[in-house]
């Protein structure tokens, strides 16, 4: 498996960038550059990355393509094809969003994200974005969420079948799925049911722990790796048989030093259960 997260080091080159990627011992990275750089800079990053044996995870088209507002609606599809054709250019792994949400926030929880309306509008938006750029070697995908679809393995495969387009893939958030004190206790079993239906799709995942709190009812909180009781020698194990070069990237960390600690304890995870991170 390959390790990444954020740069943290302002890089004006891409060999600038390709040596901060590699002092923090990574071998994934997120993409460096959005949508707005030209022709000639994309191919640069995407060279320097190919050269240097880094695997550019992921692009993020982070908006809301199915909110109610029509004017953010429309400007969320353009930046979700705007960025789906960064990744086509740079050879991301995939681009990746949330299907959105019907909330007035963009990723908020709302009694209608669950409805078959609902449904049809992230299959319709889906649709358009991957229609417009027909990628060829980058796949469009969907973070798993709690509180929109896909809220489960069976609700992703379930949506790739009406989706029905080979740009179509999937984006696995393991800790964004721990939404029950069952699956939370029962996280290695429920990681390796995910992995058996969705594996062979996964593109790149998203690093991090969840911590059951004793509030009543059930809160679940996300932590660092290592802060929680996520089964990550389940989780890496999974990784390592679906593909060496899936992608694990960590994120949603304040500080350097925090993702180095959470580096390393995937590293150490990965140690014990001989799971071989690429350098």
């Amino acid at each position: 498996m390959r390790l990444g997260g954020p740069v943290f080091e302002k890089c004006a080159n891409p060999q600038e960038w390709v040596a901060a990627v590699k002092r923090l011992g990574y071998s994934a990275a997120y993409c460096p550059v959005n949508a707005d750089a030209d022709d000639a800079t994309i191919a640069a990053y995407a060279k320097a990355a190919d050269d240097a044996d880094i695997t550019i995870a992921e692009v993020g088209a982070w908006s809301n393509p199915i909110s109610d507002n029509e004017a953010e609606c429309i400007k969320a599809l353009h930046q979700c094809k705007r960025q789906l054709a960064l990744a086509e250019k740079i050879g991301a792994r995939c681009c990746v969003n949330i299907a959105g949400s019907r909330a007035a926030k963009w990723d908020g929880p709302d009694e209608r994200n669950f409805s078959d309306e609902t449904f049809e509008r992230i299959v319709d938006s889906v649709q358009e974005i991957i229609d417009a750029v027909k990628p060829a070697r980058t796949f469009y995908t969907l973070e798993t969420m709690p509180w929109i679809p896909p809220d489960s393995p069976e609700s992703y495969a379930e949506l790739i079948r009406a989706i029905d387009r080979p740009g179509v893939a999937v984006h696995f958030d393991l800790a964004n799925l721990i939404t029950s004190p069952r699956r939370y206790y029962q996280s290695g079993e429920f990681v390796r049911e995910c992995f058996a239906l969705l594996g062979d799709q996964i593109k790149s995942i998203h690093g991090k722990d969840s911590l059951l709190d004793e509030r009543f009812t059930s809160h679940i909180n996300e932590v660092a790796p290592g802060k929680g009781k996520l089964d990550y020698a389940a989780f890496l194990q999974e990784i390592e048989r679906t593909d060496p070069d899936l992608p694990l990237m960590l994120e949603h960390l304040d500080t350097a030093e925090q993702f180095a600690v959470a580096a390393e304890y995937v590293r150490s995870v990965a140690r014990q259960v001989e799971v071989t991170i690429k350098a």
